[in-house]
């Protein structure tokens, strides 16, 4: 029983720590920006601690190999009409998510120097934490930056396009999760019974994604 499980939970151990910590905190980010700029929603209703909490789903395609990640916490809210300058202050707002990921991925990257100080097994386990909390905060990042609302790049684009280009864009939240799986999921399925590659974006996601994990790395000293 041990030697069938043990694998599996070994897997979920240095896959789900890294992923509760970076979705956390780029929520919280959300909630304490806000609360800079005006908006004590999140204050108010208990949400702006860093702490897991429920039923929040964030795909995002992880560079090599390729994968769907879901990520689970409960979205901060903000509302941004409670901001001082709402269309400006939301786009620092949106921003504050994807910062706090690479910002976790360079710590992440950084603590790599003090593995070799951790005995083992417990320094092999710390390693690979490490490890996924780098590619998972950057695939977040990446990800979520993409110029679609309700994403984060979607809501600083809409800050920060003229009105002609920005009304058409926020007019596209209510659909945006279902756009995203159309494109990542429905269409390259479809793309393969026609012997066609539909999977642009998703190869877009993943050749970002290894240039900016490269690119924490080189900041870091480790190429």
């Amino acid at each position: 029983m041990n030697q069938q499980f043990g694998p599996l939970l070994y897997t979920i151990s240095i896959w789900a720590l890294p992923a509760i910590i970076a979705i956390t905190f780029h929520e919280a980010a959300h909630g304490f920006v806000a609360l800079r700029f005006g908006d004590d929603t999140a204050l108010r209703l208990g949400r702006e601690a860093y702490r897991p909490d429920g039923d929040y789903c964030a795909p995002g395609v992880a560079a090599s190999p390729p994968f769907v990640l879901f990520g689970y916490a409960k979205p901060v809210p903000v509302n941004f009409r409670a901001l001082r300058n709402p269309r400006l202050d939301m786009v620092w707002v949106a921003a504050a998510g994807p910062a706090m990921n690479i910002v976790l991925a360079v710590i992440a990257a950084l603590l790599f120097y003090l593995v070799g100080y951790v005995p083992d097994p417990a320094g092999l386990w710390v390693a690979k934490n490490l490890q996924n909390a780098l590619i998972i905060n950057v695939v977040l990042a990446v990800f979520n930056l993409l110029p679609l609302p309700p994403l984060d790049g979607g809501r600083i684009a809409v800050g920060l396009l003229p009105d002609v280009l920005a009304a058409p864009l926020a007019r596209l939240e209510p659909y945006g999760m279902i756009i995203l799986i159309g494109v990542l999921l429905i269409l390259p399925m479809v793309g393969t019974q026609f012997g066609l590659d539909l999977s642009v974006v998703s190869r877009v996601i993943a050749v970002v994604t290894n240039d900016v994990i490269e690119a924490v790395l080189w900041v870091t000293g480790h190429i």
